[in-house]
């Protein structure tokens, strides 16, 4: 890792089976690009795909093909191999279930990791993750774009007083591997905490085939409510009611405020997004996982993670 803020750092992709590599790509690598994020240089990439997923495997070719074609990006056999060319790896496989296995050699070369959503396929992997991290004094962060979209940032800075509740809709199309909220969920979950924070304490999901709504009580009686919309007209928003005012998110966002983020991350060391935070951000989605499996009862947070063996920072 540099300590030289102005040197380029040596990048490498993992998993080129979603838009985000080339998009990525684009914004790191090219000089021209209007939204062009300067300070690395992706040189070399590691396919991955996931055969059981479409649309994984019908991707990884055209995109590893555009990545090396009009990026010059390299393509090699192994995750280690790559780890041995680059300063810093972008995880993107679009599929959260390899990304524990994917992100073993990155952590054991101890090369600061980003990981694209959802940070892994299932809780306890995304726990096992930030365990192995912390052990080796690796640094790591996952976040969805939603999180630093400008319109979400400029929300936050609100003077809305005190947070009442916060309501976030947006899309949360399912994946039949993934947890329901895994797959597209975690867009505006992702929103959703990047208002409230952690310190979420139950869950309570009202579930049909359309819709989901799930609702977390936070300490001191905060509510903050996702409505999951899977079909049909699917866009996404925050609104924030608080003691002097409620105010609304203007505006959707793209993906330069996130590479800007991972890009200081990796000049730095130091991640936007506590390794807390996402895990209690996938606890709720468990969390609302479980609440659906028992009928629509509210789920306590601290027996979710219980269950899964964290015991917190």
């Amino acid at each position: 890792m540099s300590n030289s803020f102005s040197a380029q750092l040596r990048l490498g992709m993992v998993g080129l089976d979603t838009s985000h590599v080339t998009a990525f790509a684009k914004l790191i690598n090219d000089p021209n690009h209007k939204d062009h994020v300067p300070g690395g240089k992706v040189v070399v990439a590691y396919k991955g795909g996931s055969k059981d997923i479409e649309s994984s495997w019908n991707r990884v070719e055209g995109y590893t093909k555009e990545l090396r074609e009009q990026f010059g990006v390299k393509i090699v056999d192994t995750i280690e191999e790559l780890c041995q060319q680059v300063d810093a790896v972008m995880l993107e496989s679009v599929d959260g279930r390899p990304h524990l296995e994917q992100a073993r050699p990155v952590i054991k070369a101890r090369k600061p990791l980003f990981i694209d959503k959802p940070v892994a396929g299932s809780l306890r992997d995304a726990i096992e993750i930030y365990r192995l991290a912390k052990e080796n004094n690796v640094p790591v962060f996952s976040s969805s774009s939603y999180r630093f979209y400008e319109s979400l940032v400029e929300l936050k800075n609100a003077d809305v007083g005190e947070i009442r509740s916060v309501i976030s809709y947006g899309p949360a199309h399912l994946e039949p591997h993934h947890p329901d909220l895994f797959w597209y969920g975690v867009h505006p979950t992702e929103a959703l905490f990047t208002i409230m924070g952690t310190g979420c304490q139950t869950v309570v999901r009202a579930a049909t085939p359309d819709t989901d709504v799930i609702t977390g009580t936070w300490s001191g009686g905060r509510l903050g409510t996702l409505h999951a919309l899977r079909k049909g007209s699917t866009p996404h928003k925050v609104i924030v009611f608080g003691t002097k005012a409620v105010v609304e998110q203007k505006g959707s966002g793209n993906y330069a405020p996130l590479i800007k983020e991972v890009i200081k991350f990796f000049q730095t060391g130091v991640a936007p997004v506590s390794p807390e935070e996402t895990i209690e951000l996938f606890a709720f989605m468990e969390a609302a996982d479980e609440s659906k499996r028992q009928g629509g009862k509210p789920v306590a947070m601290k027996d979710v993670l219980s269950k899964h063996r964290y015991a917190g920072p």
